[in-house]
């Protein structure tokens, strides 16, 4: 991604288009290229499949139901063009509240939430250790947030095992760019619950990164065109902000985004980090730090008191921080601070790390430690839960990662524009709705200043606490560490009981 490219995995004025008939894909004329060629018949998915499971939570029996299923995505016509696969987990019971979860990428399938975050099972990735050829077994997840909501996992086209059934270049039109995506995915959430019944039932949302920028469009969509009103919305990691980061040379935001995020990962390091640490970090980056950044040349003793707190903030080497103005590039910081042992820590988590196979290069020419382990677990994990223990049988590929998607994405103006507005609309539409937006501290991916930023900027609307920024131990998948999964699941828990 710019930074979009490498959130691959995970991780504005909404122009509606003209919505006829029962679904929201628009219609869009096939080019005269090559991609327009028919493409070549696919097996029929399986038909829906169900299993029944249980698990201890909490001391007791839970017992729940494991659907996979599959949703029909139509063109304006009425024509079949892309068939979306869900995994969702219910319980019997009254009143139950229902979860649509979603990843991002663009490019991500839902497993990262699933496997990794809330869902009733559990597979390690993304820690610190974790290897690719470990195990990838499935244990019970005491993090689950299945004991409170029922929970419905969305693959976006192209990724999973949801699949589009038109030719590259319609796909692209009417899958992979801003607005479309949002429109398609809103009317899944729309169709599962005329489907299943239950557009009676408290109705939540939870994204992650690139998920967390479409959250509050899909929010704001579902409001306004579908019909259908959200309780509350969680944003994990999100992309909510894209130009946030432009213009470096001048603004110093891009730099206040991704300092207290440096400082944390040191912090952690050194078994110091904690909220009462972080808070004078933050202060700084706000005051002194922004002052001094913005001053520039014209005041070198403020400039060079930055240089020399920077460097006391971050352990750095005096001379690569002295060389870089105090301004921390993401990347440079990455091998810089492993540098000596010959290592790359993750954008996503700078704790998490791996060997640089080429640590004499000028510039980093590996992918991410972290992106680059993920893939193995989360796939066959997932591939197996859904073939043989649930028993929707399948030789399809599941894309638990596309780059296909991710290099065909045309994200355009809209993409830029962020979320923020569509945000700030919902919350505004519904004075009962709730938002929690949580973090890592290390995240560098989508650092959690960016959402303190902006959500400082929001008008209050009554109540403040309806719209919350939390930070917990960790990266951009900050569930890995179970202290942080636990303290996650116990705010979500209590978002819930206000709406």
């Amino acid at each position: 991604m710019s930074r979009l490219a490498v959130r691959l995995a995970f991780a504005s004025t909404l122009i509606l288009l003209p919505v006829a008939k029962a679904q929201d894909a628009p219609d869009a004329k096939p080019a005269a290229s090559k991609s327009a060629e028919p493409k070549p018949d696919l097996a029929p998915l399986p038909a829906d499949a169900h299993v029944q499971q249980t698990m201890t939570l909490d001391g007791k029996p839970l017992h729940y139901t494991v659907t996979v299923g599959t949703l029909p995505v139509n063109n304006q016509a009425g024509k079949k063009v892309g068939e979306v696969v869900y995994t969702a987990y219910t319980v019997d019971g009254k009143d139950r509240p229902v979860t649509f979860a979603m990843n991002g990428g663009p490019g991500a399938s839902s497993v990262y939430l699933n496997l990794g975050a809330i869902g009733p099972k559990h597979v390690a990735f993304g820690a610190e250790g974790d290897s690719p050829s470990d195990p990838a077994t499935l244990t019970d997840n005491p993090g689950t947030w299945l004991g409170f909501t029922d929970l419905v996992f969305i693959d976006p086209i192209g990724t999973g095992y949801s699949r589009s059934l038109v030719p590259e270049a319609e796909t692209k039109k009417l899958f992979y760019t801003t607005v479309p995506d949002i429109q398609y995915l809103s009317r899944m959430v729309y169709d599962w619950l005329v489907k299943n019944g239950r557009l009676d039932s408290r109705k939540y949302f939870v994204g992650e990164s690139y998920g967390g920028f479409r959250g509050p469009r899909i929010t704001h969509y579902l409001q306004t065109q579908l019909g259908v009103a959200l309780n509350g919305v969680v944003l994990v990691s999100p992309y909510l902000n894209p130009t946030v980061e432009d213009n470096g040379d001048l603004s110093p935001l891009p730099w206040m985004m991704t300092l207290p995020s440096i400082v944390a990962a040191h912090m952690e390091r050194e078994h110091k980090l904690s909220a009462e640490a972080m808070a004078p970090v933050i202060a700084y980056t706000r005051t002194d730090y922004a002052a001094a950044l913005m001053k520039g040349r014209s005041d070198p003793e403020a400039t060079q008191q930055m240089i020399q707190h920077v460097t006391e903030l971050t352990g750095l080497d005096p001379v690569f921080v002295k060389r870089a103005g105090g301004k921390l590039e993401t990347q440079a910081y990455l091998r810089e601070v492993y540098r000596s042992e010959g290592k790359l820590g993750s954008r996503y988590d700078p704790n998490v790390t791996a060997w640089d196979p080429f640590p004499n290069d000028p510039d980093q020419r590996s992918n991410d430690p972290i992106l680059e382990s993920i893939i193995a677990p989360t796939t066959s994990a997932m591939v197996n839960f859904v073939t043989q223990t649930v028993g929707w049988k399948t030789d399809a590929r599941y894309e638990a990662l596309s780059g296909d998607v991710n290099r065909l994405w045309d994200g355009g103006d809209e993409l830029r524009k962020g979320s923020v507005e569509q945000l700030r609309e919902a919350v505004a539409n519904d004075p009962k709705m709730h938002v929690l937006i949580v973090h890592g501290w290390n995240d560098l991916s989508c650092p959690f200043m960016g959402s303190i930023l902006t959500v400082d900027q929001m008008p209050m609307m009554g109540d403040p606490n309806r719209v919350q920024v939390k930070e917990y131990p960790g990266g951009h998948m900050f569930y890995s560490r179970p202290s942080s999964q636990m303290a996650l699941q116990k705010d979500v828990m209590e978002m819930f009981k206000e709406h």
